[in-house]
């Protein structure tokens, strides 16, 4: 992107009726605001035509409207980008996906099936204003193709489905008192692995740093590597593997936790605790001597998260009853 079609307009200041029209247009076609009055689309956009019939419209309500191309300089791309950041918007989708699954059982197929077309509806629209697609897009993909595996679970007995690789359901009884060998040096994501590992998969785990993928001995479970057992699948980062893996995805818990690293780790949706987090964990890596002393930091923390996340469940039960 080098260069931006952009719509500069004043509009009539006692039409309410061309200012809510112009609204919905600049916002279903994802205008960006570049300042008051001035709204941006990148060159080739499909929505682009809209900017001419806006002027038009704009222009016989006895307003003032001009499209113009205006070329962008190298340093100003990524600047430009950030206005038309959908990371929010995927987030409060992602949001409605997940209260839909829970709300399926209950809704009954032909609500449950509108509900579904309703949000997929609302993705592919989302989808069609993102210019420039990251790793929310991914991660609301994966979330609607969730709730559509969900509702043919519950509603489709029978029915053949589209041939597709899914992570399957371990038995964490046989991932009892082993060897877990991850990358030296670990970060955001290795570390809440390590500590989803220990605390809820197997309590006995022993854990090794290794240089490279090769060093890993020959009976250690992998994770967090090219290769490893437990490692990155579509959008979803070690730790999220790790709780689909083992059936610890329903743990809200688990899960907030799990925005917060996947955040961290890849980016995409933000997540409200992922700053503090990495705060906390960047002050331990600092003064930590080894892996183990800073894994065993990191563990005291993500306990007093998942602490303050059982405070919260509590806290909102005691209100719903």
């Amino acid at each position: 992107m080098n260069s931006l079609n952009a719509l500069l307009l004043s509009l009539p200041a006692r039409n309410s009726t061309i200012r809510m029209r112009v609204w919905r247009a600049l916002k279903d076609t994802g205008c960006g605001a570049l300042r008051d009055g001035v709204y941006v689309l990148p060159a080739g956009a499909p929505g682009t035509p809209v900017l001419d019939q806006i002027e038009s419209e704009i222009a016989a309500a006895g307003g003032f409207a001009m499209t113009v191309e205006m070329k962008l300089k190298s340093r100003q791309l990524e600047q430009v980008r950030k206005l038309f950041d959908r990371s929010a918007e995927y987030g409060a989708l992602v949001g409605k996906v997940k209260a839909a699954k829970s709300s399926f059982p209950r809704l009954g197929q032909r609500k449950a099936r509108t509900e579904l077309q309703r949000l997929q509806r609302s993705f592919e629209r989302l989808t069609g204003i993102d210019f420039f697609p990251g790793e929310s897009n991914l991660q609301a993909a994966e979330a609607v193709s969730g709730l559509k595996q969900s509702f043919d679970e519950l509603y489709s007995h029978g029915e053949p489905r589209a041939s597709k690789k899914r992570l399957r359901r371990l038995d964490s009884s046989k991932y009892q008192k082993r060897i877990w060998a991850t990358r030296k040096d670990p970060w955001v994501d290795r570390l809440a692995s390590a500590w989803l590992i220990k605390r809820f998969i197997d309590r006995g785990a022993k854990f090794l740093w290794i240089d490279r993928p090769r060093e890993r001995p020959a009976k250690a479970v992998g994770f967090d590597f090219d290769g490893a057992e437990f490692t990155h699948a579509g959008s979803r980062v070690t730790y999220e593997v790790l709780l689909a893996s083992f059936g610890l995805e329903k743990d809200p818990g688990l899960g907030a936790i799990g925005a917060a690293v996947h955040f961290l780790d890849v980016g995409g949706i933000p997540a409200p605790d992922a700053k503090g987090l990495e705060t906390v964990l960047k002050g331990i890596k600092e003064k930590a001597r080894s892996d183990d002393e800073l894994l065993a930091e990191a563990m005291r923390i993500l306990d007093f998260f998942y602490s303050a996340y059982g405070e919260k469940r509590t806290e909102v039960a005691a209100v719903e009853a």
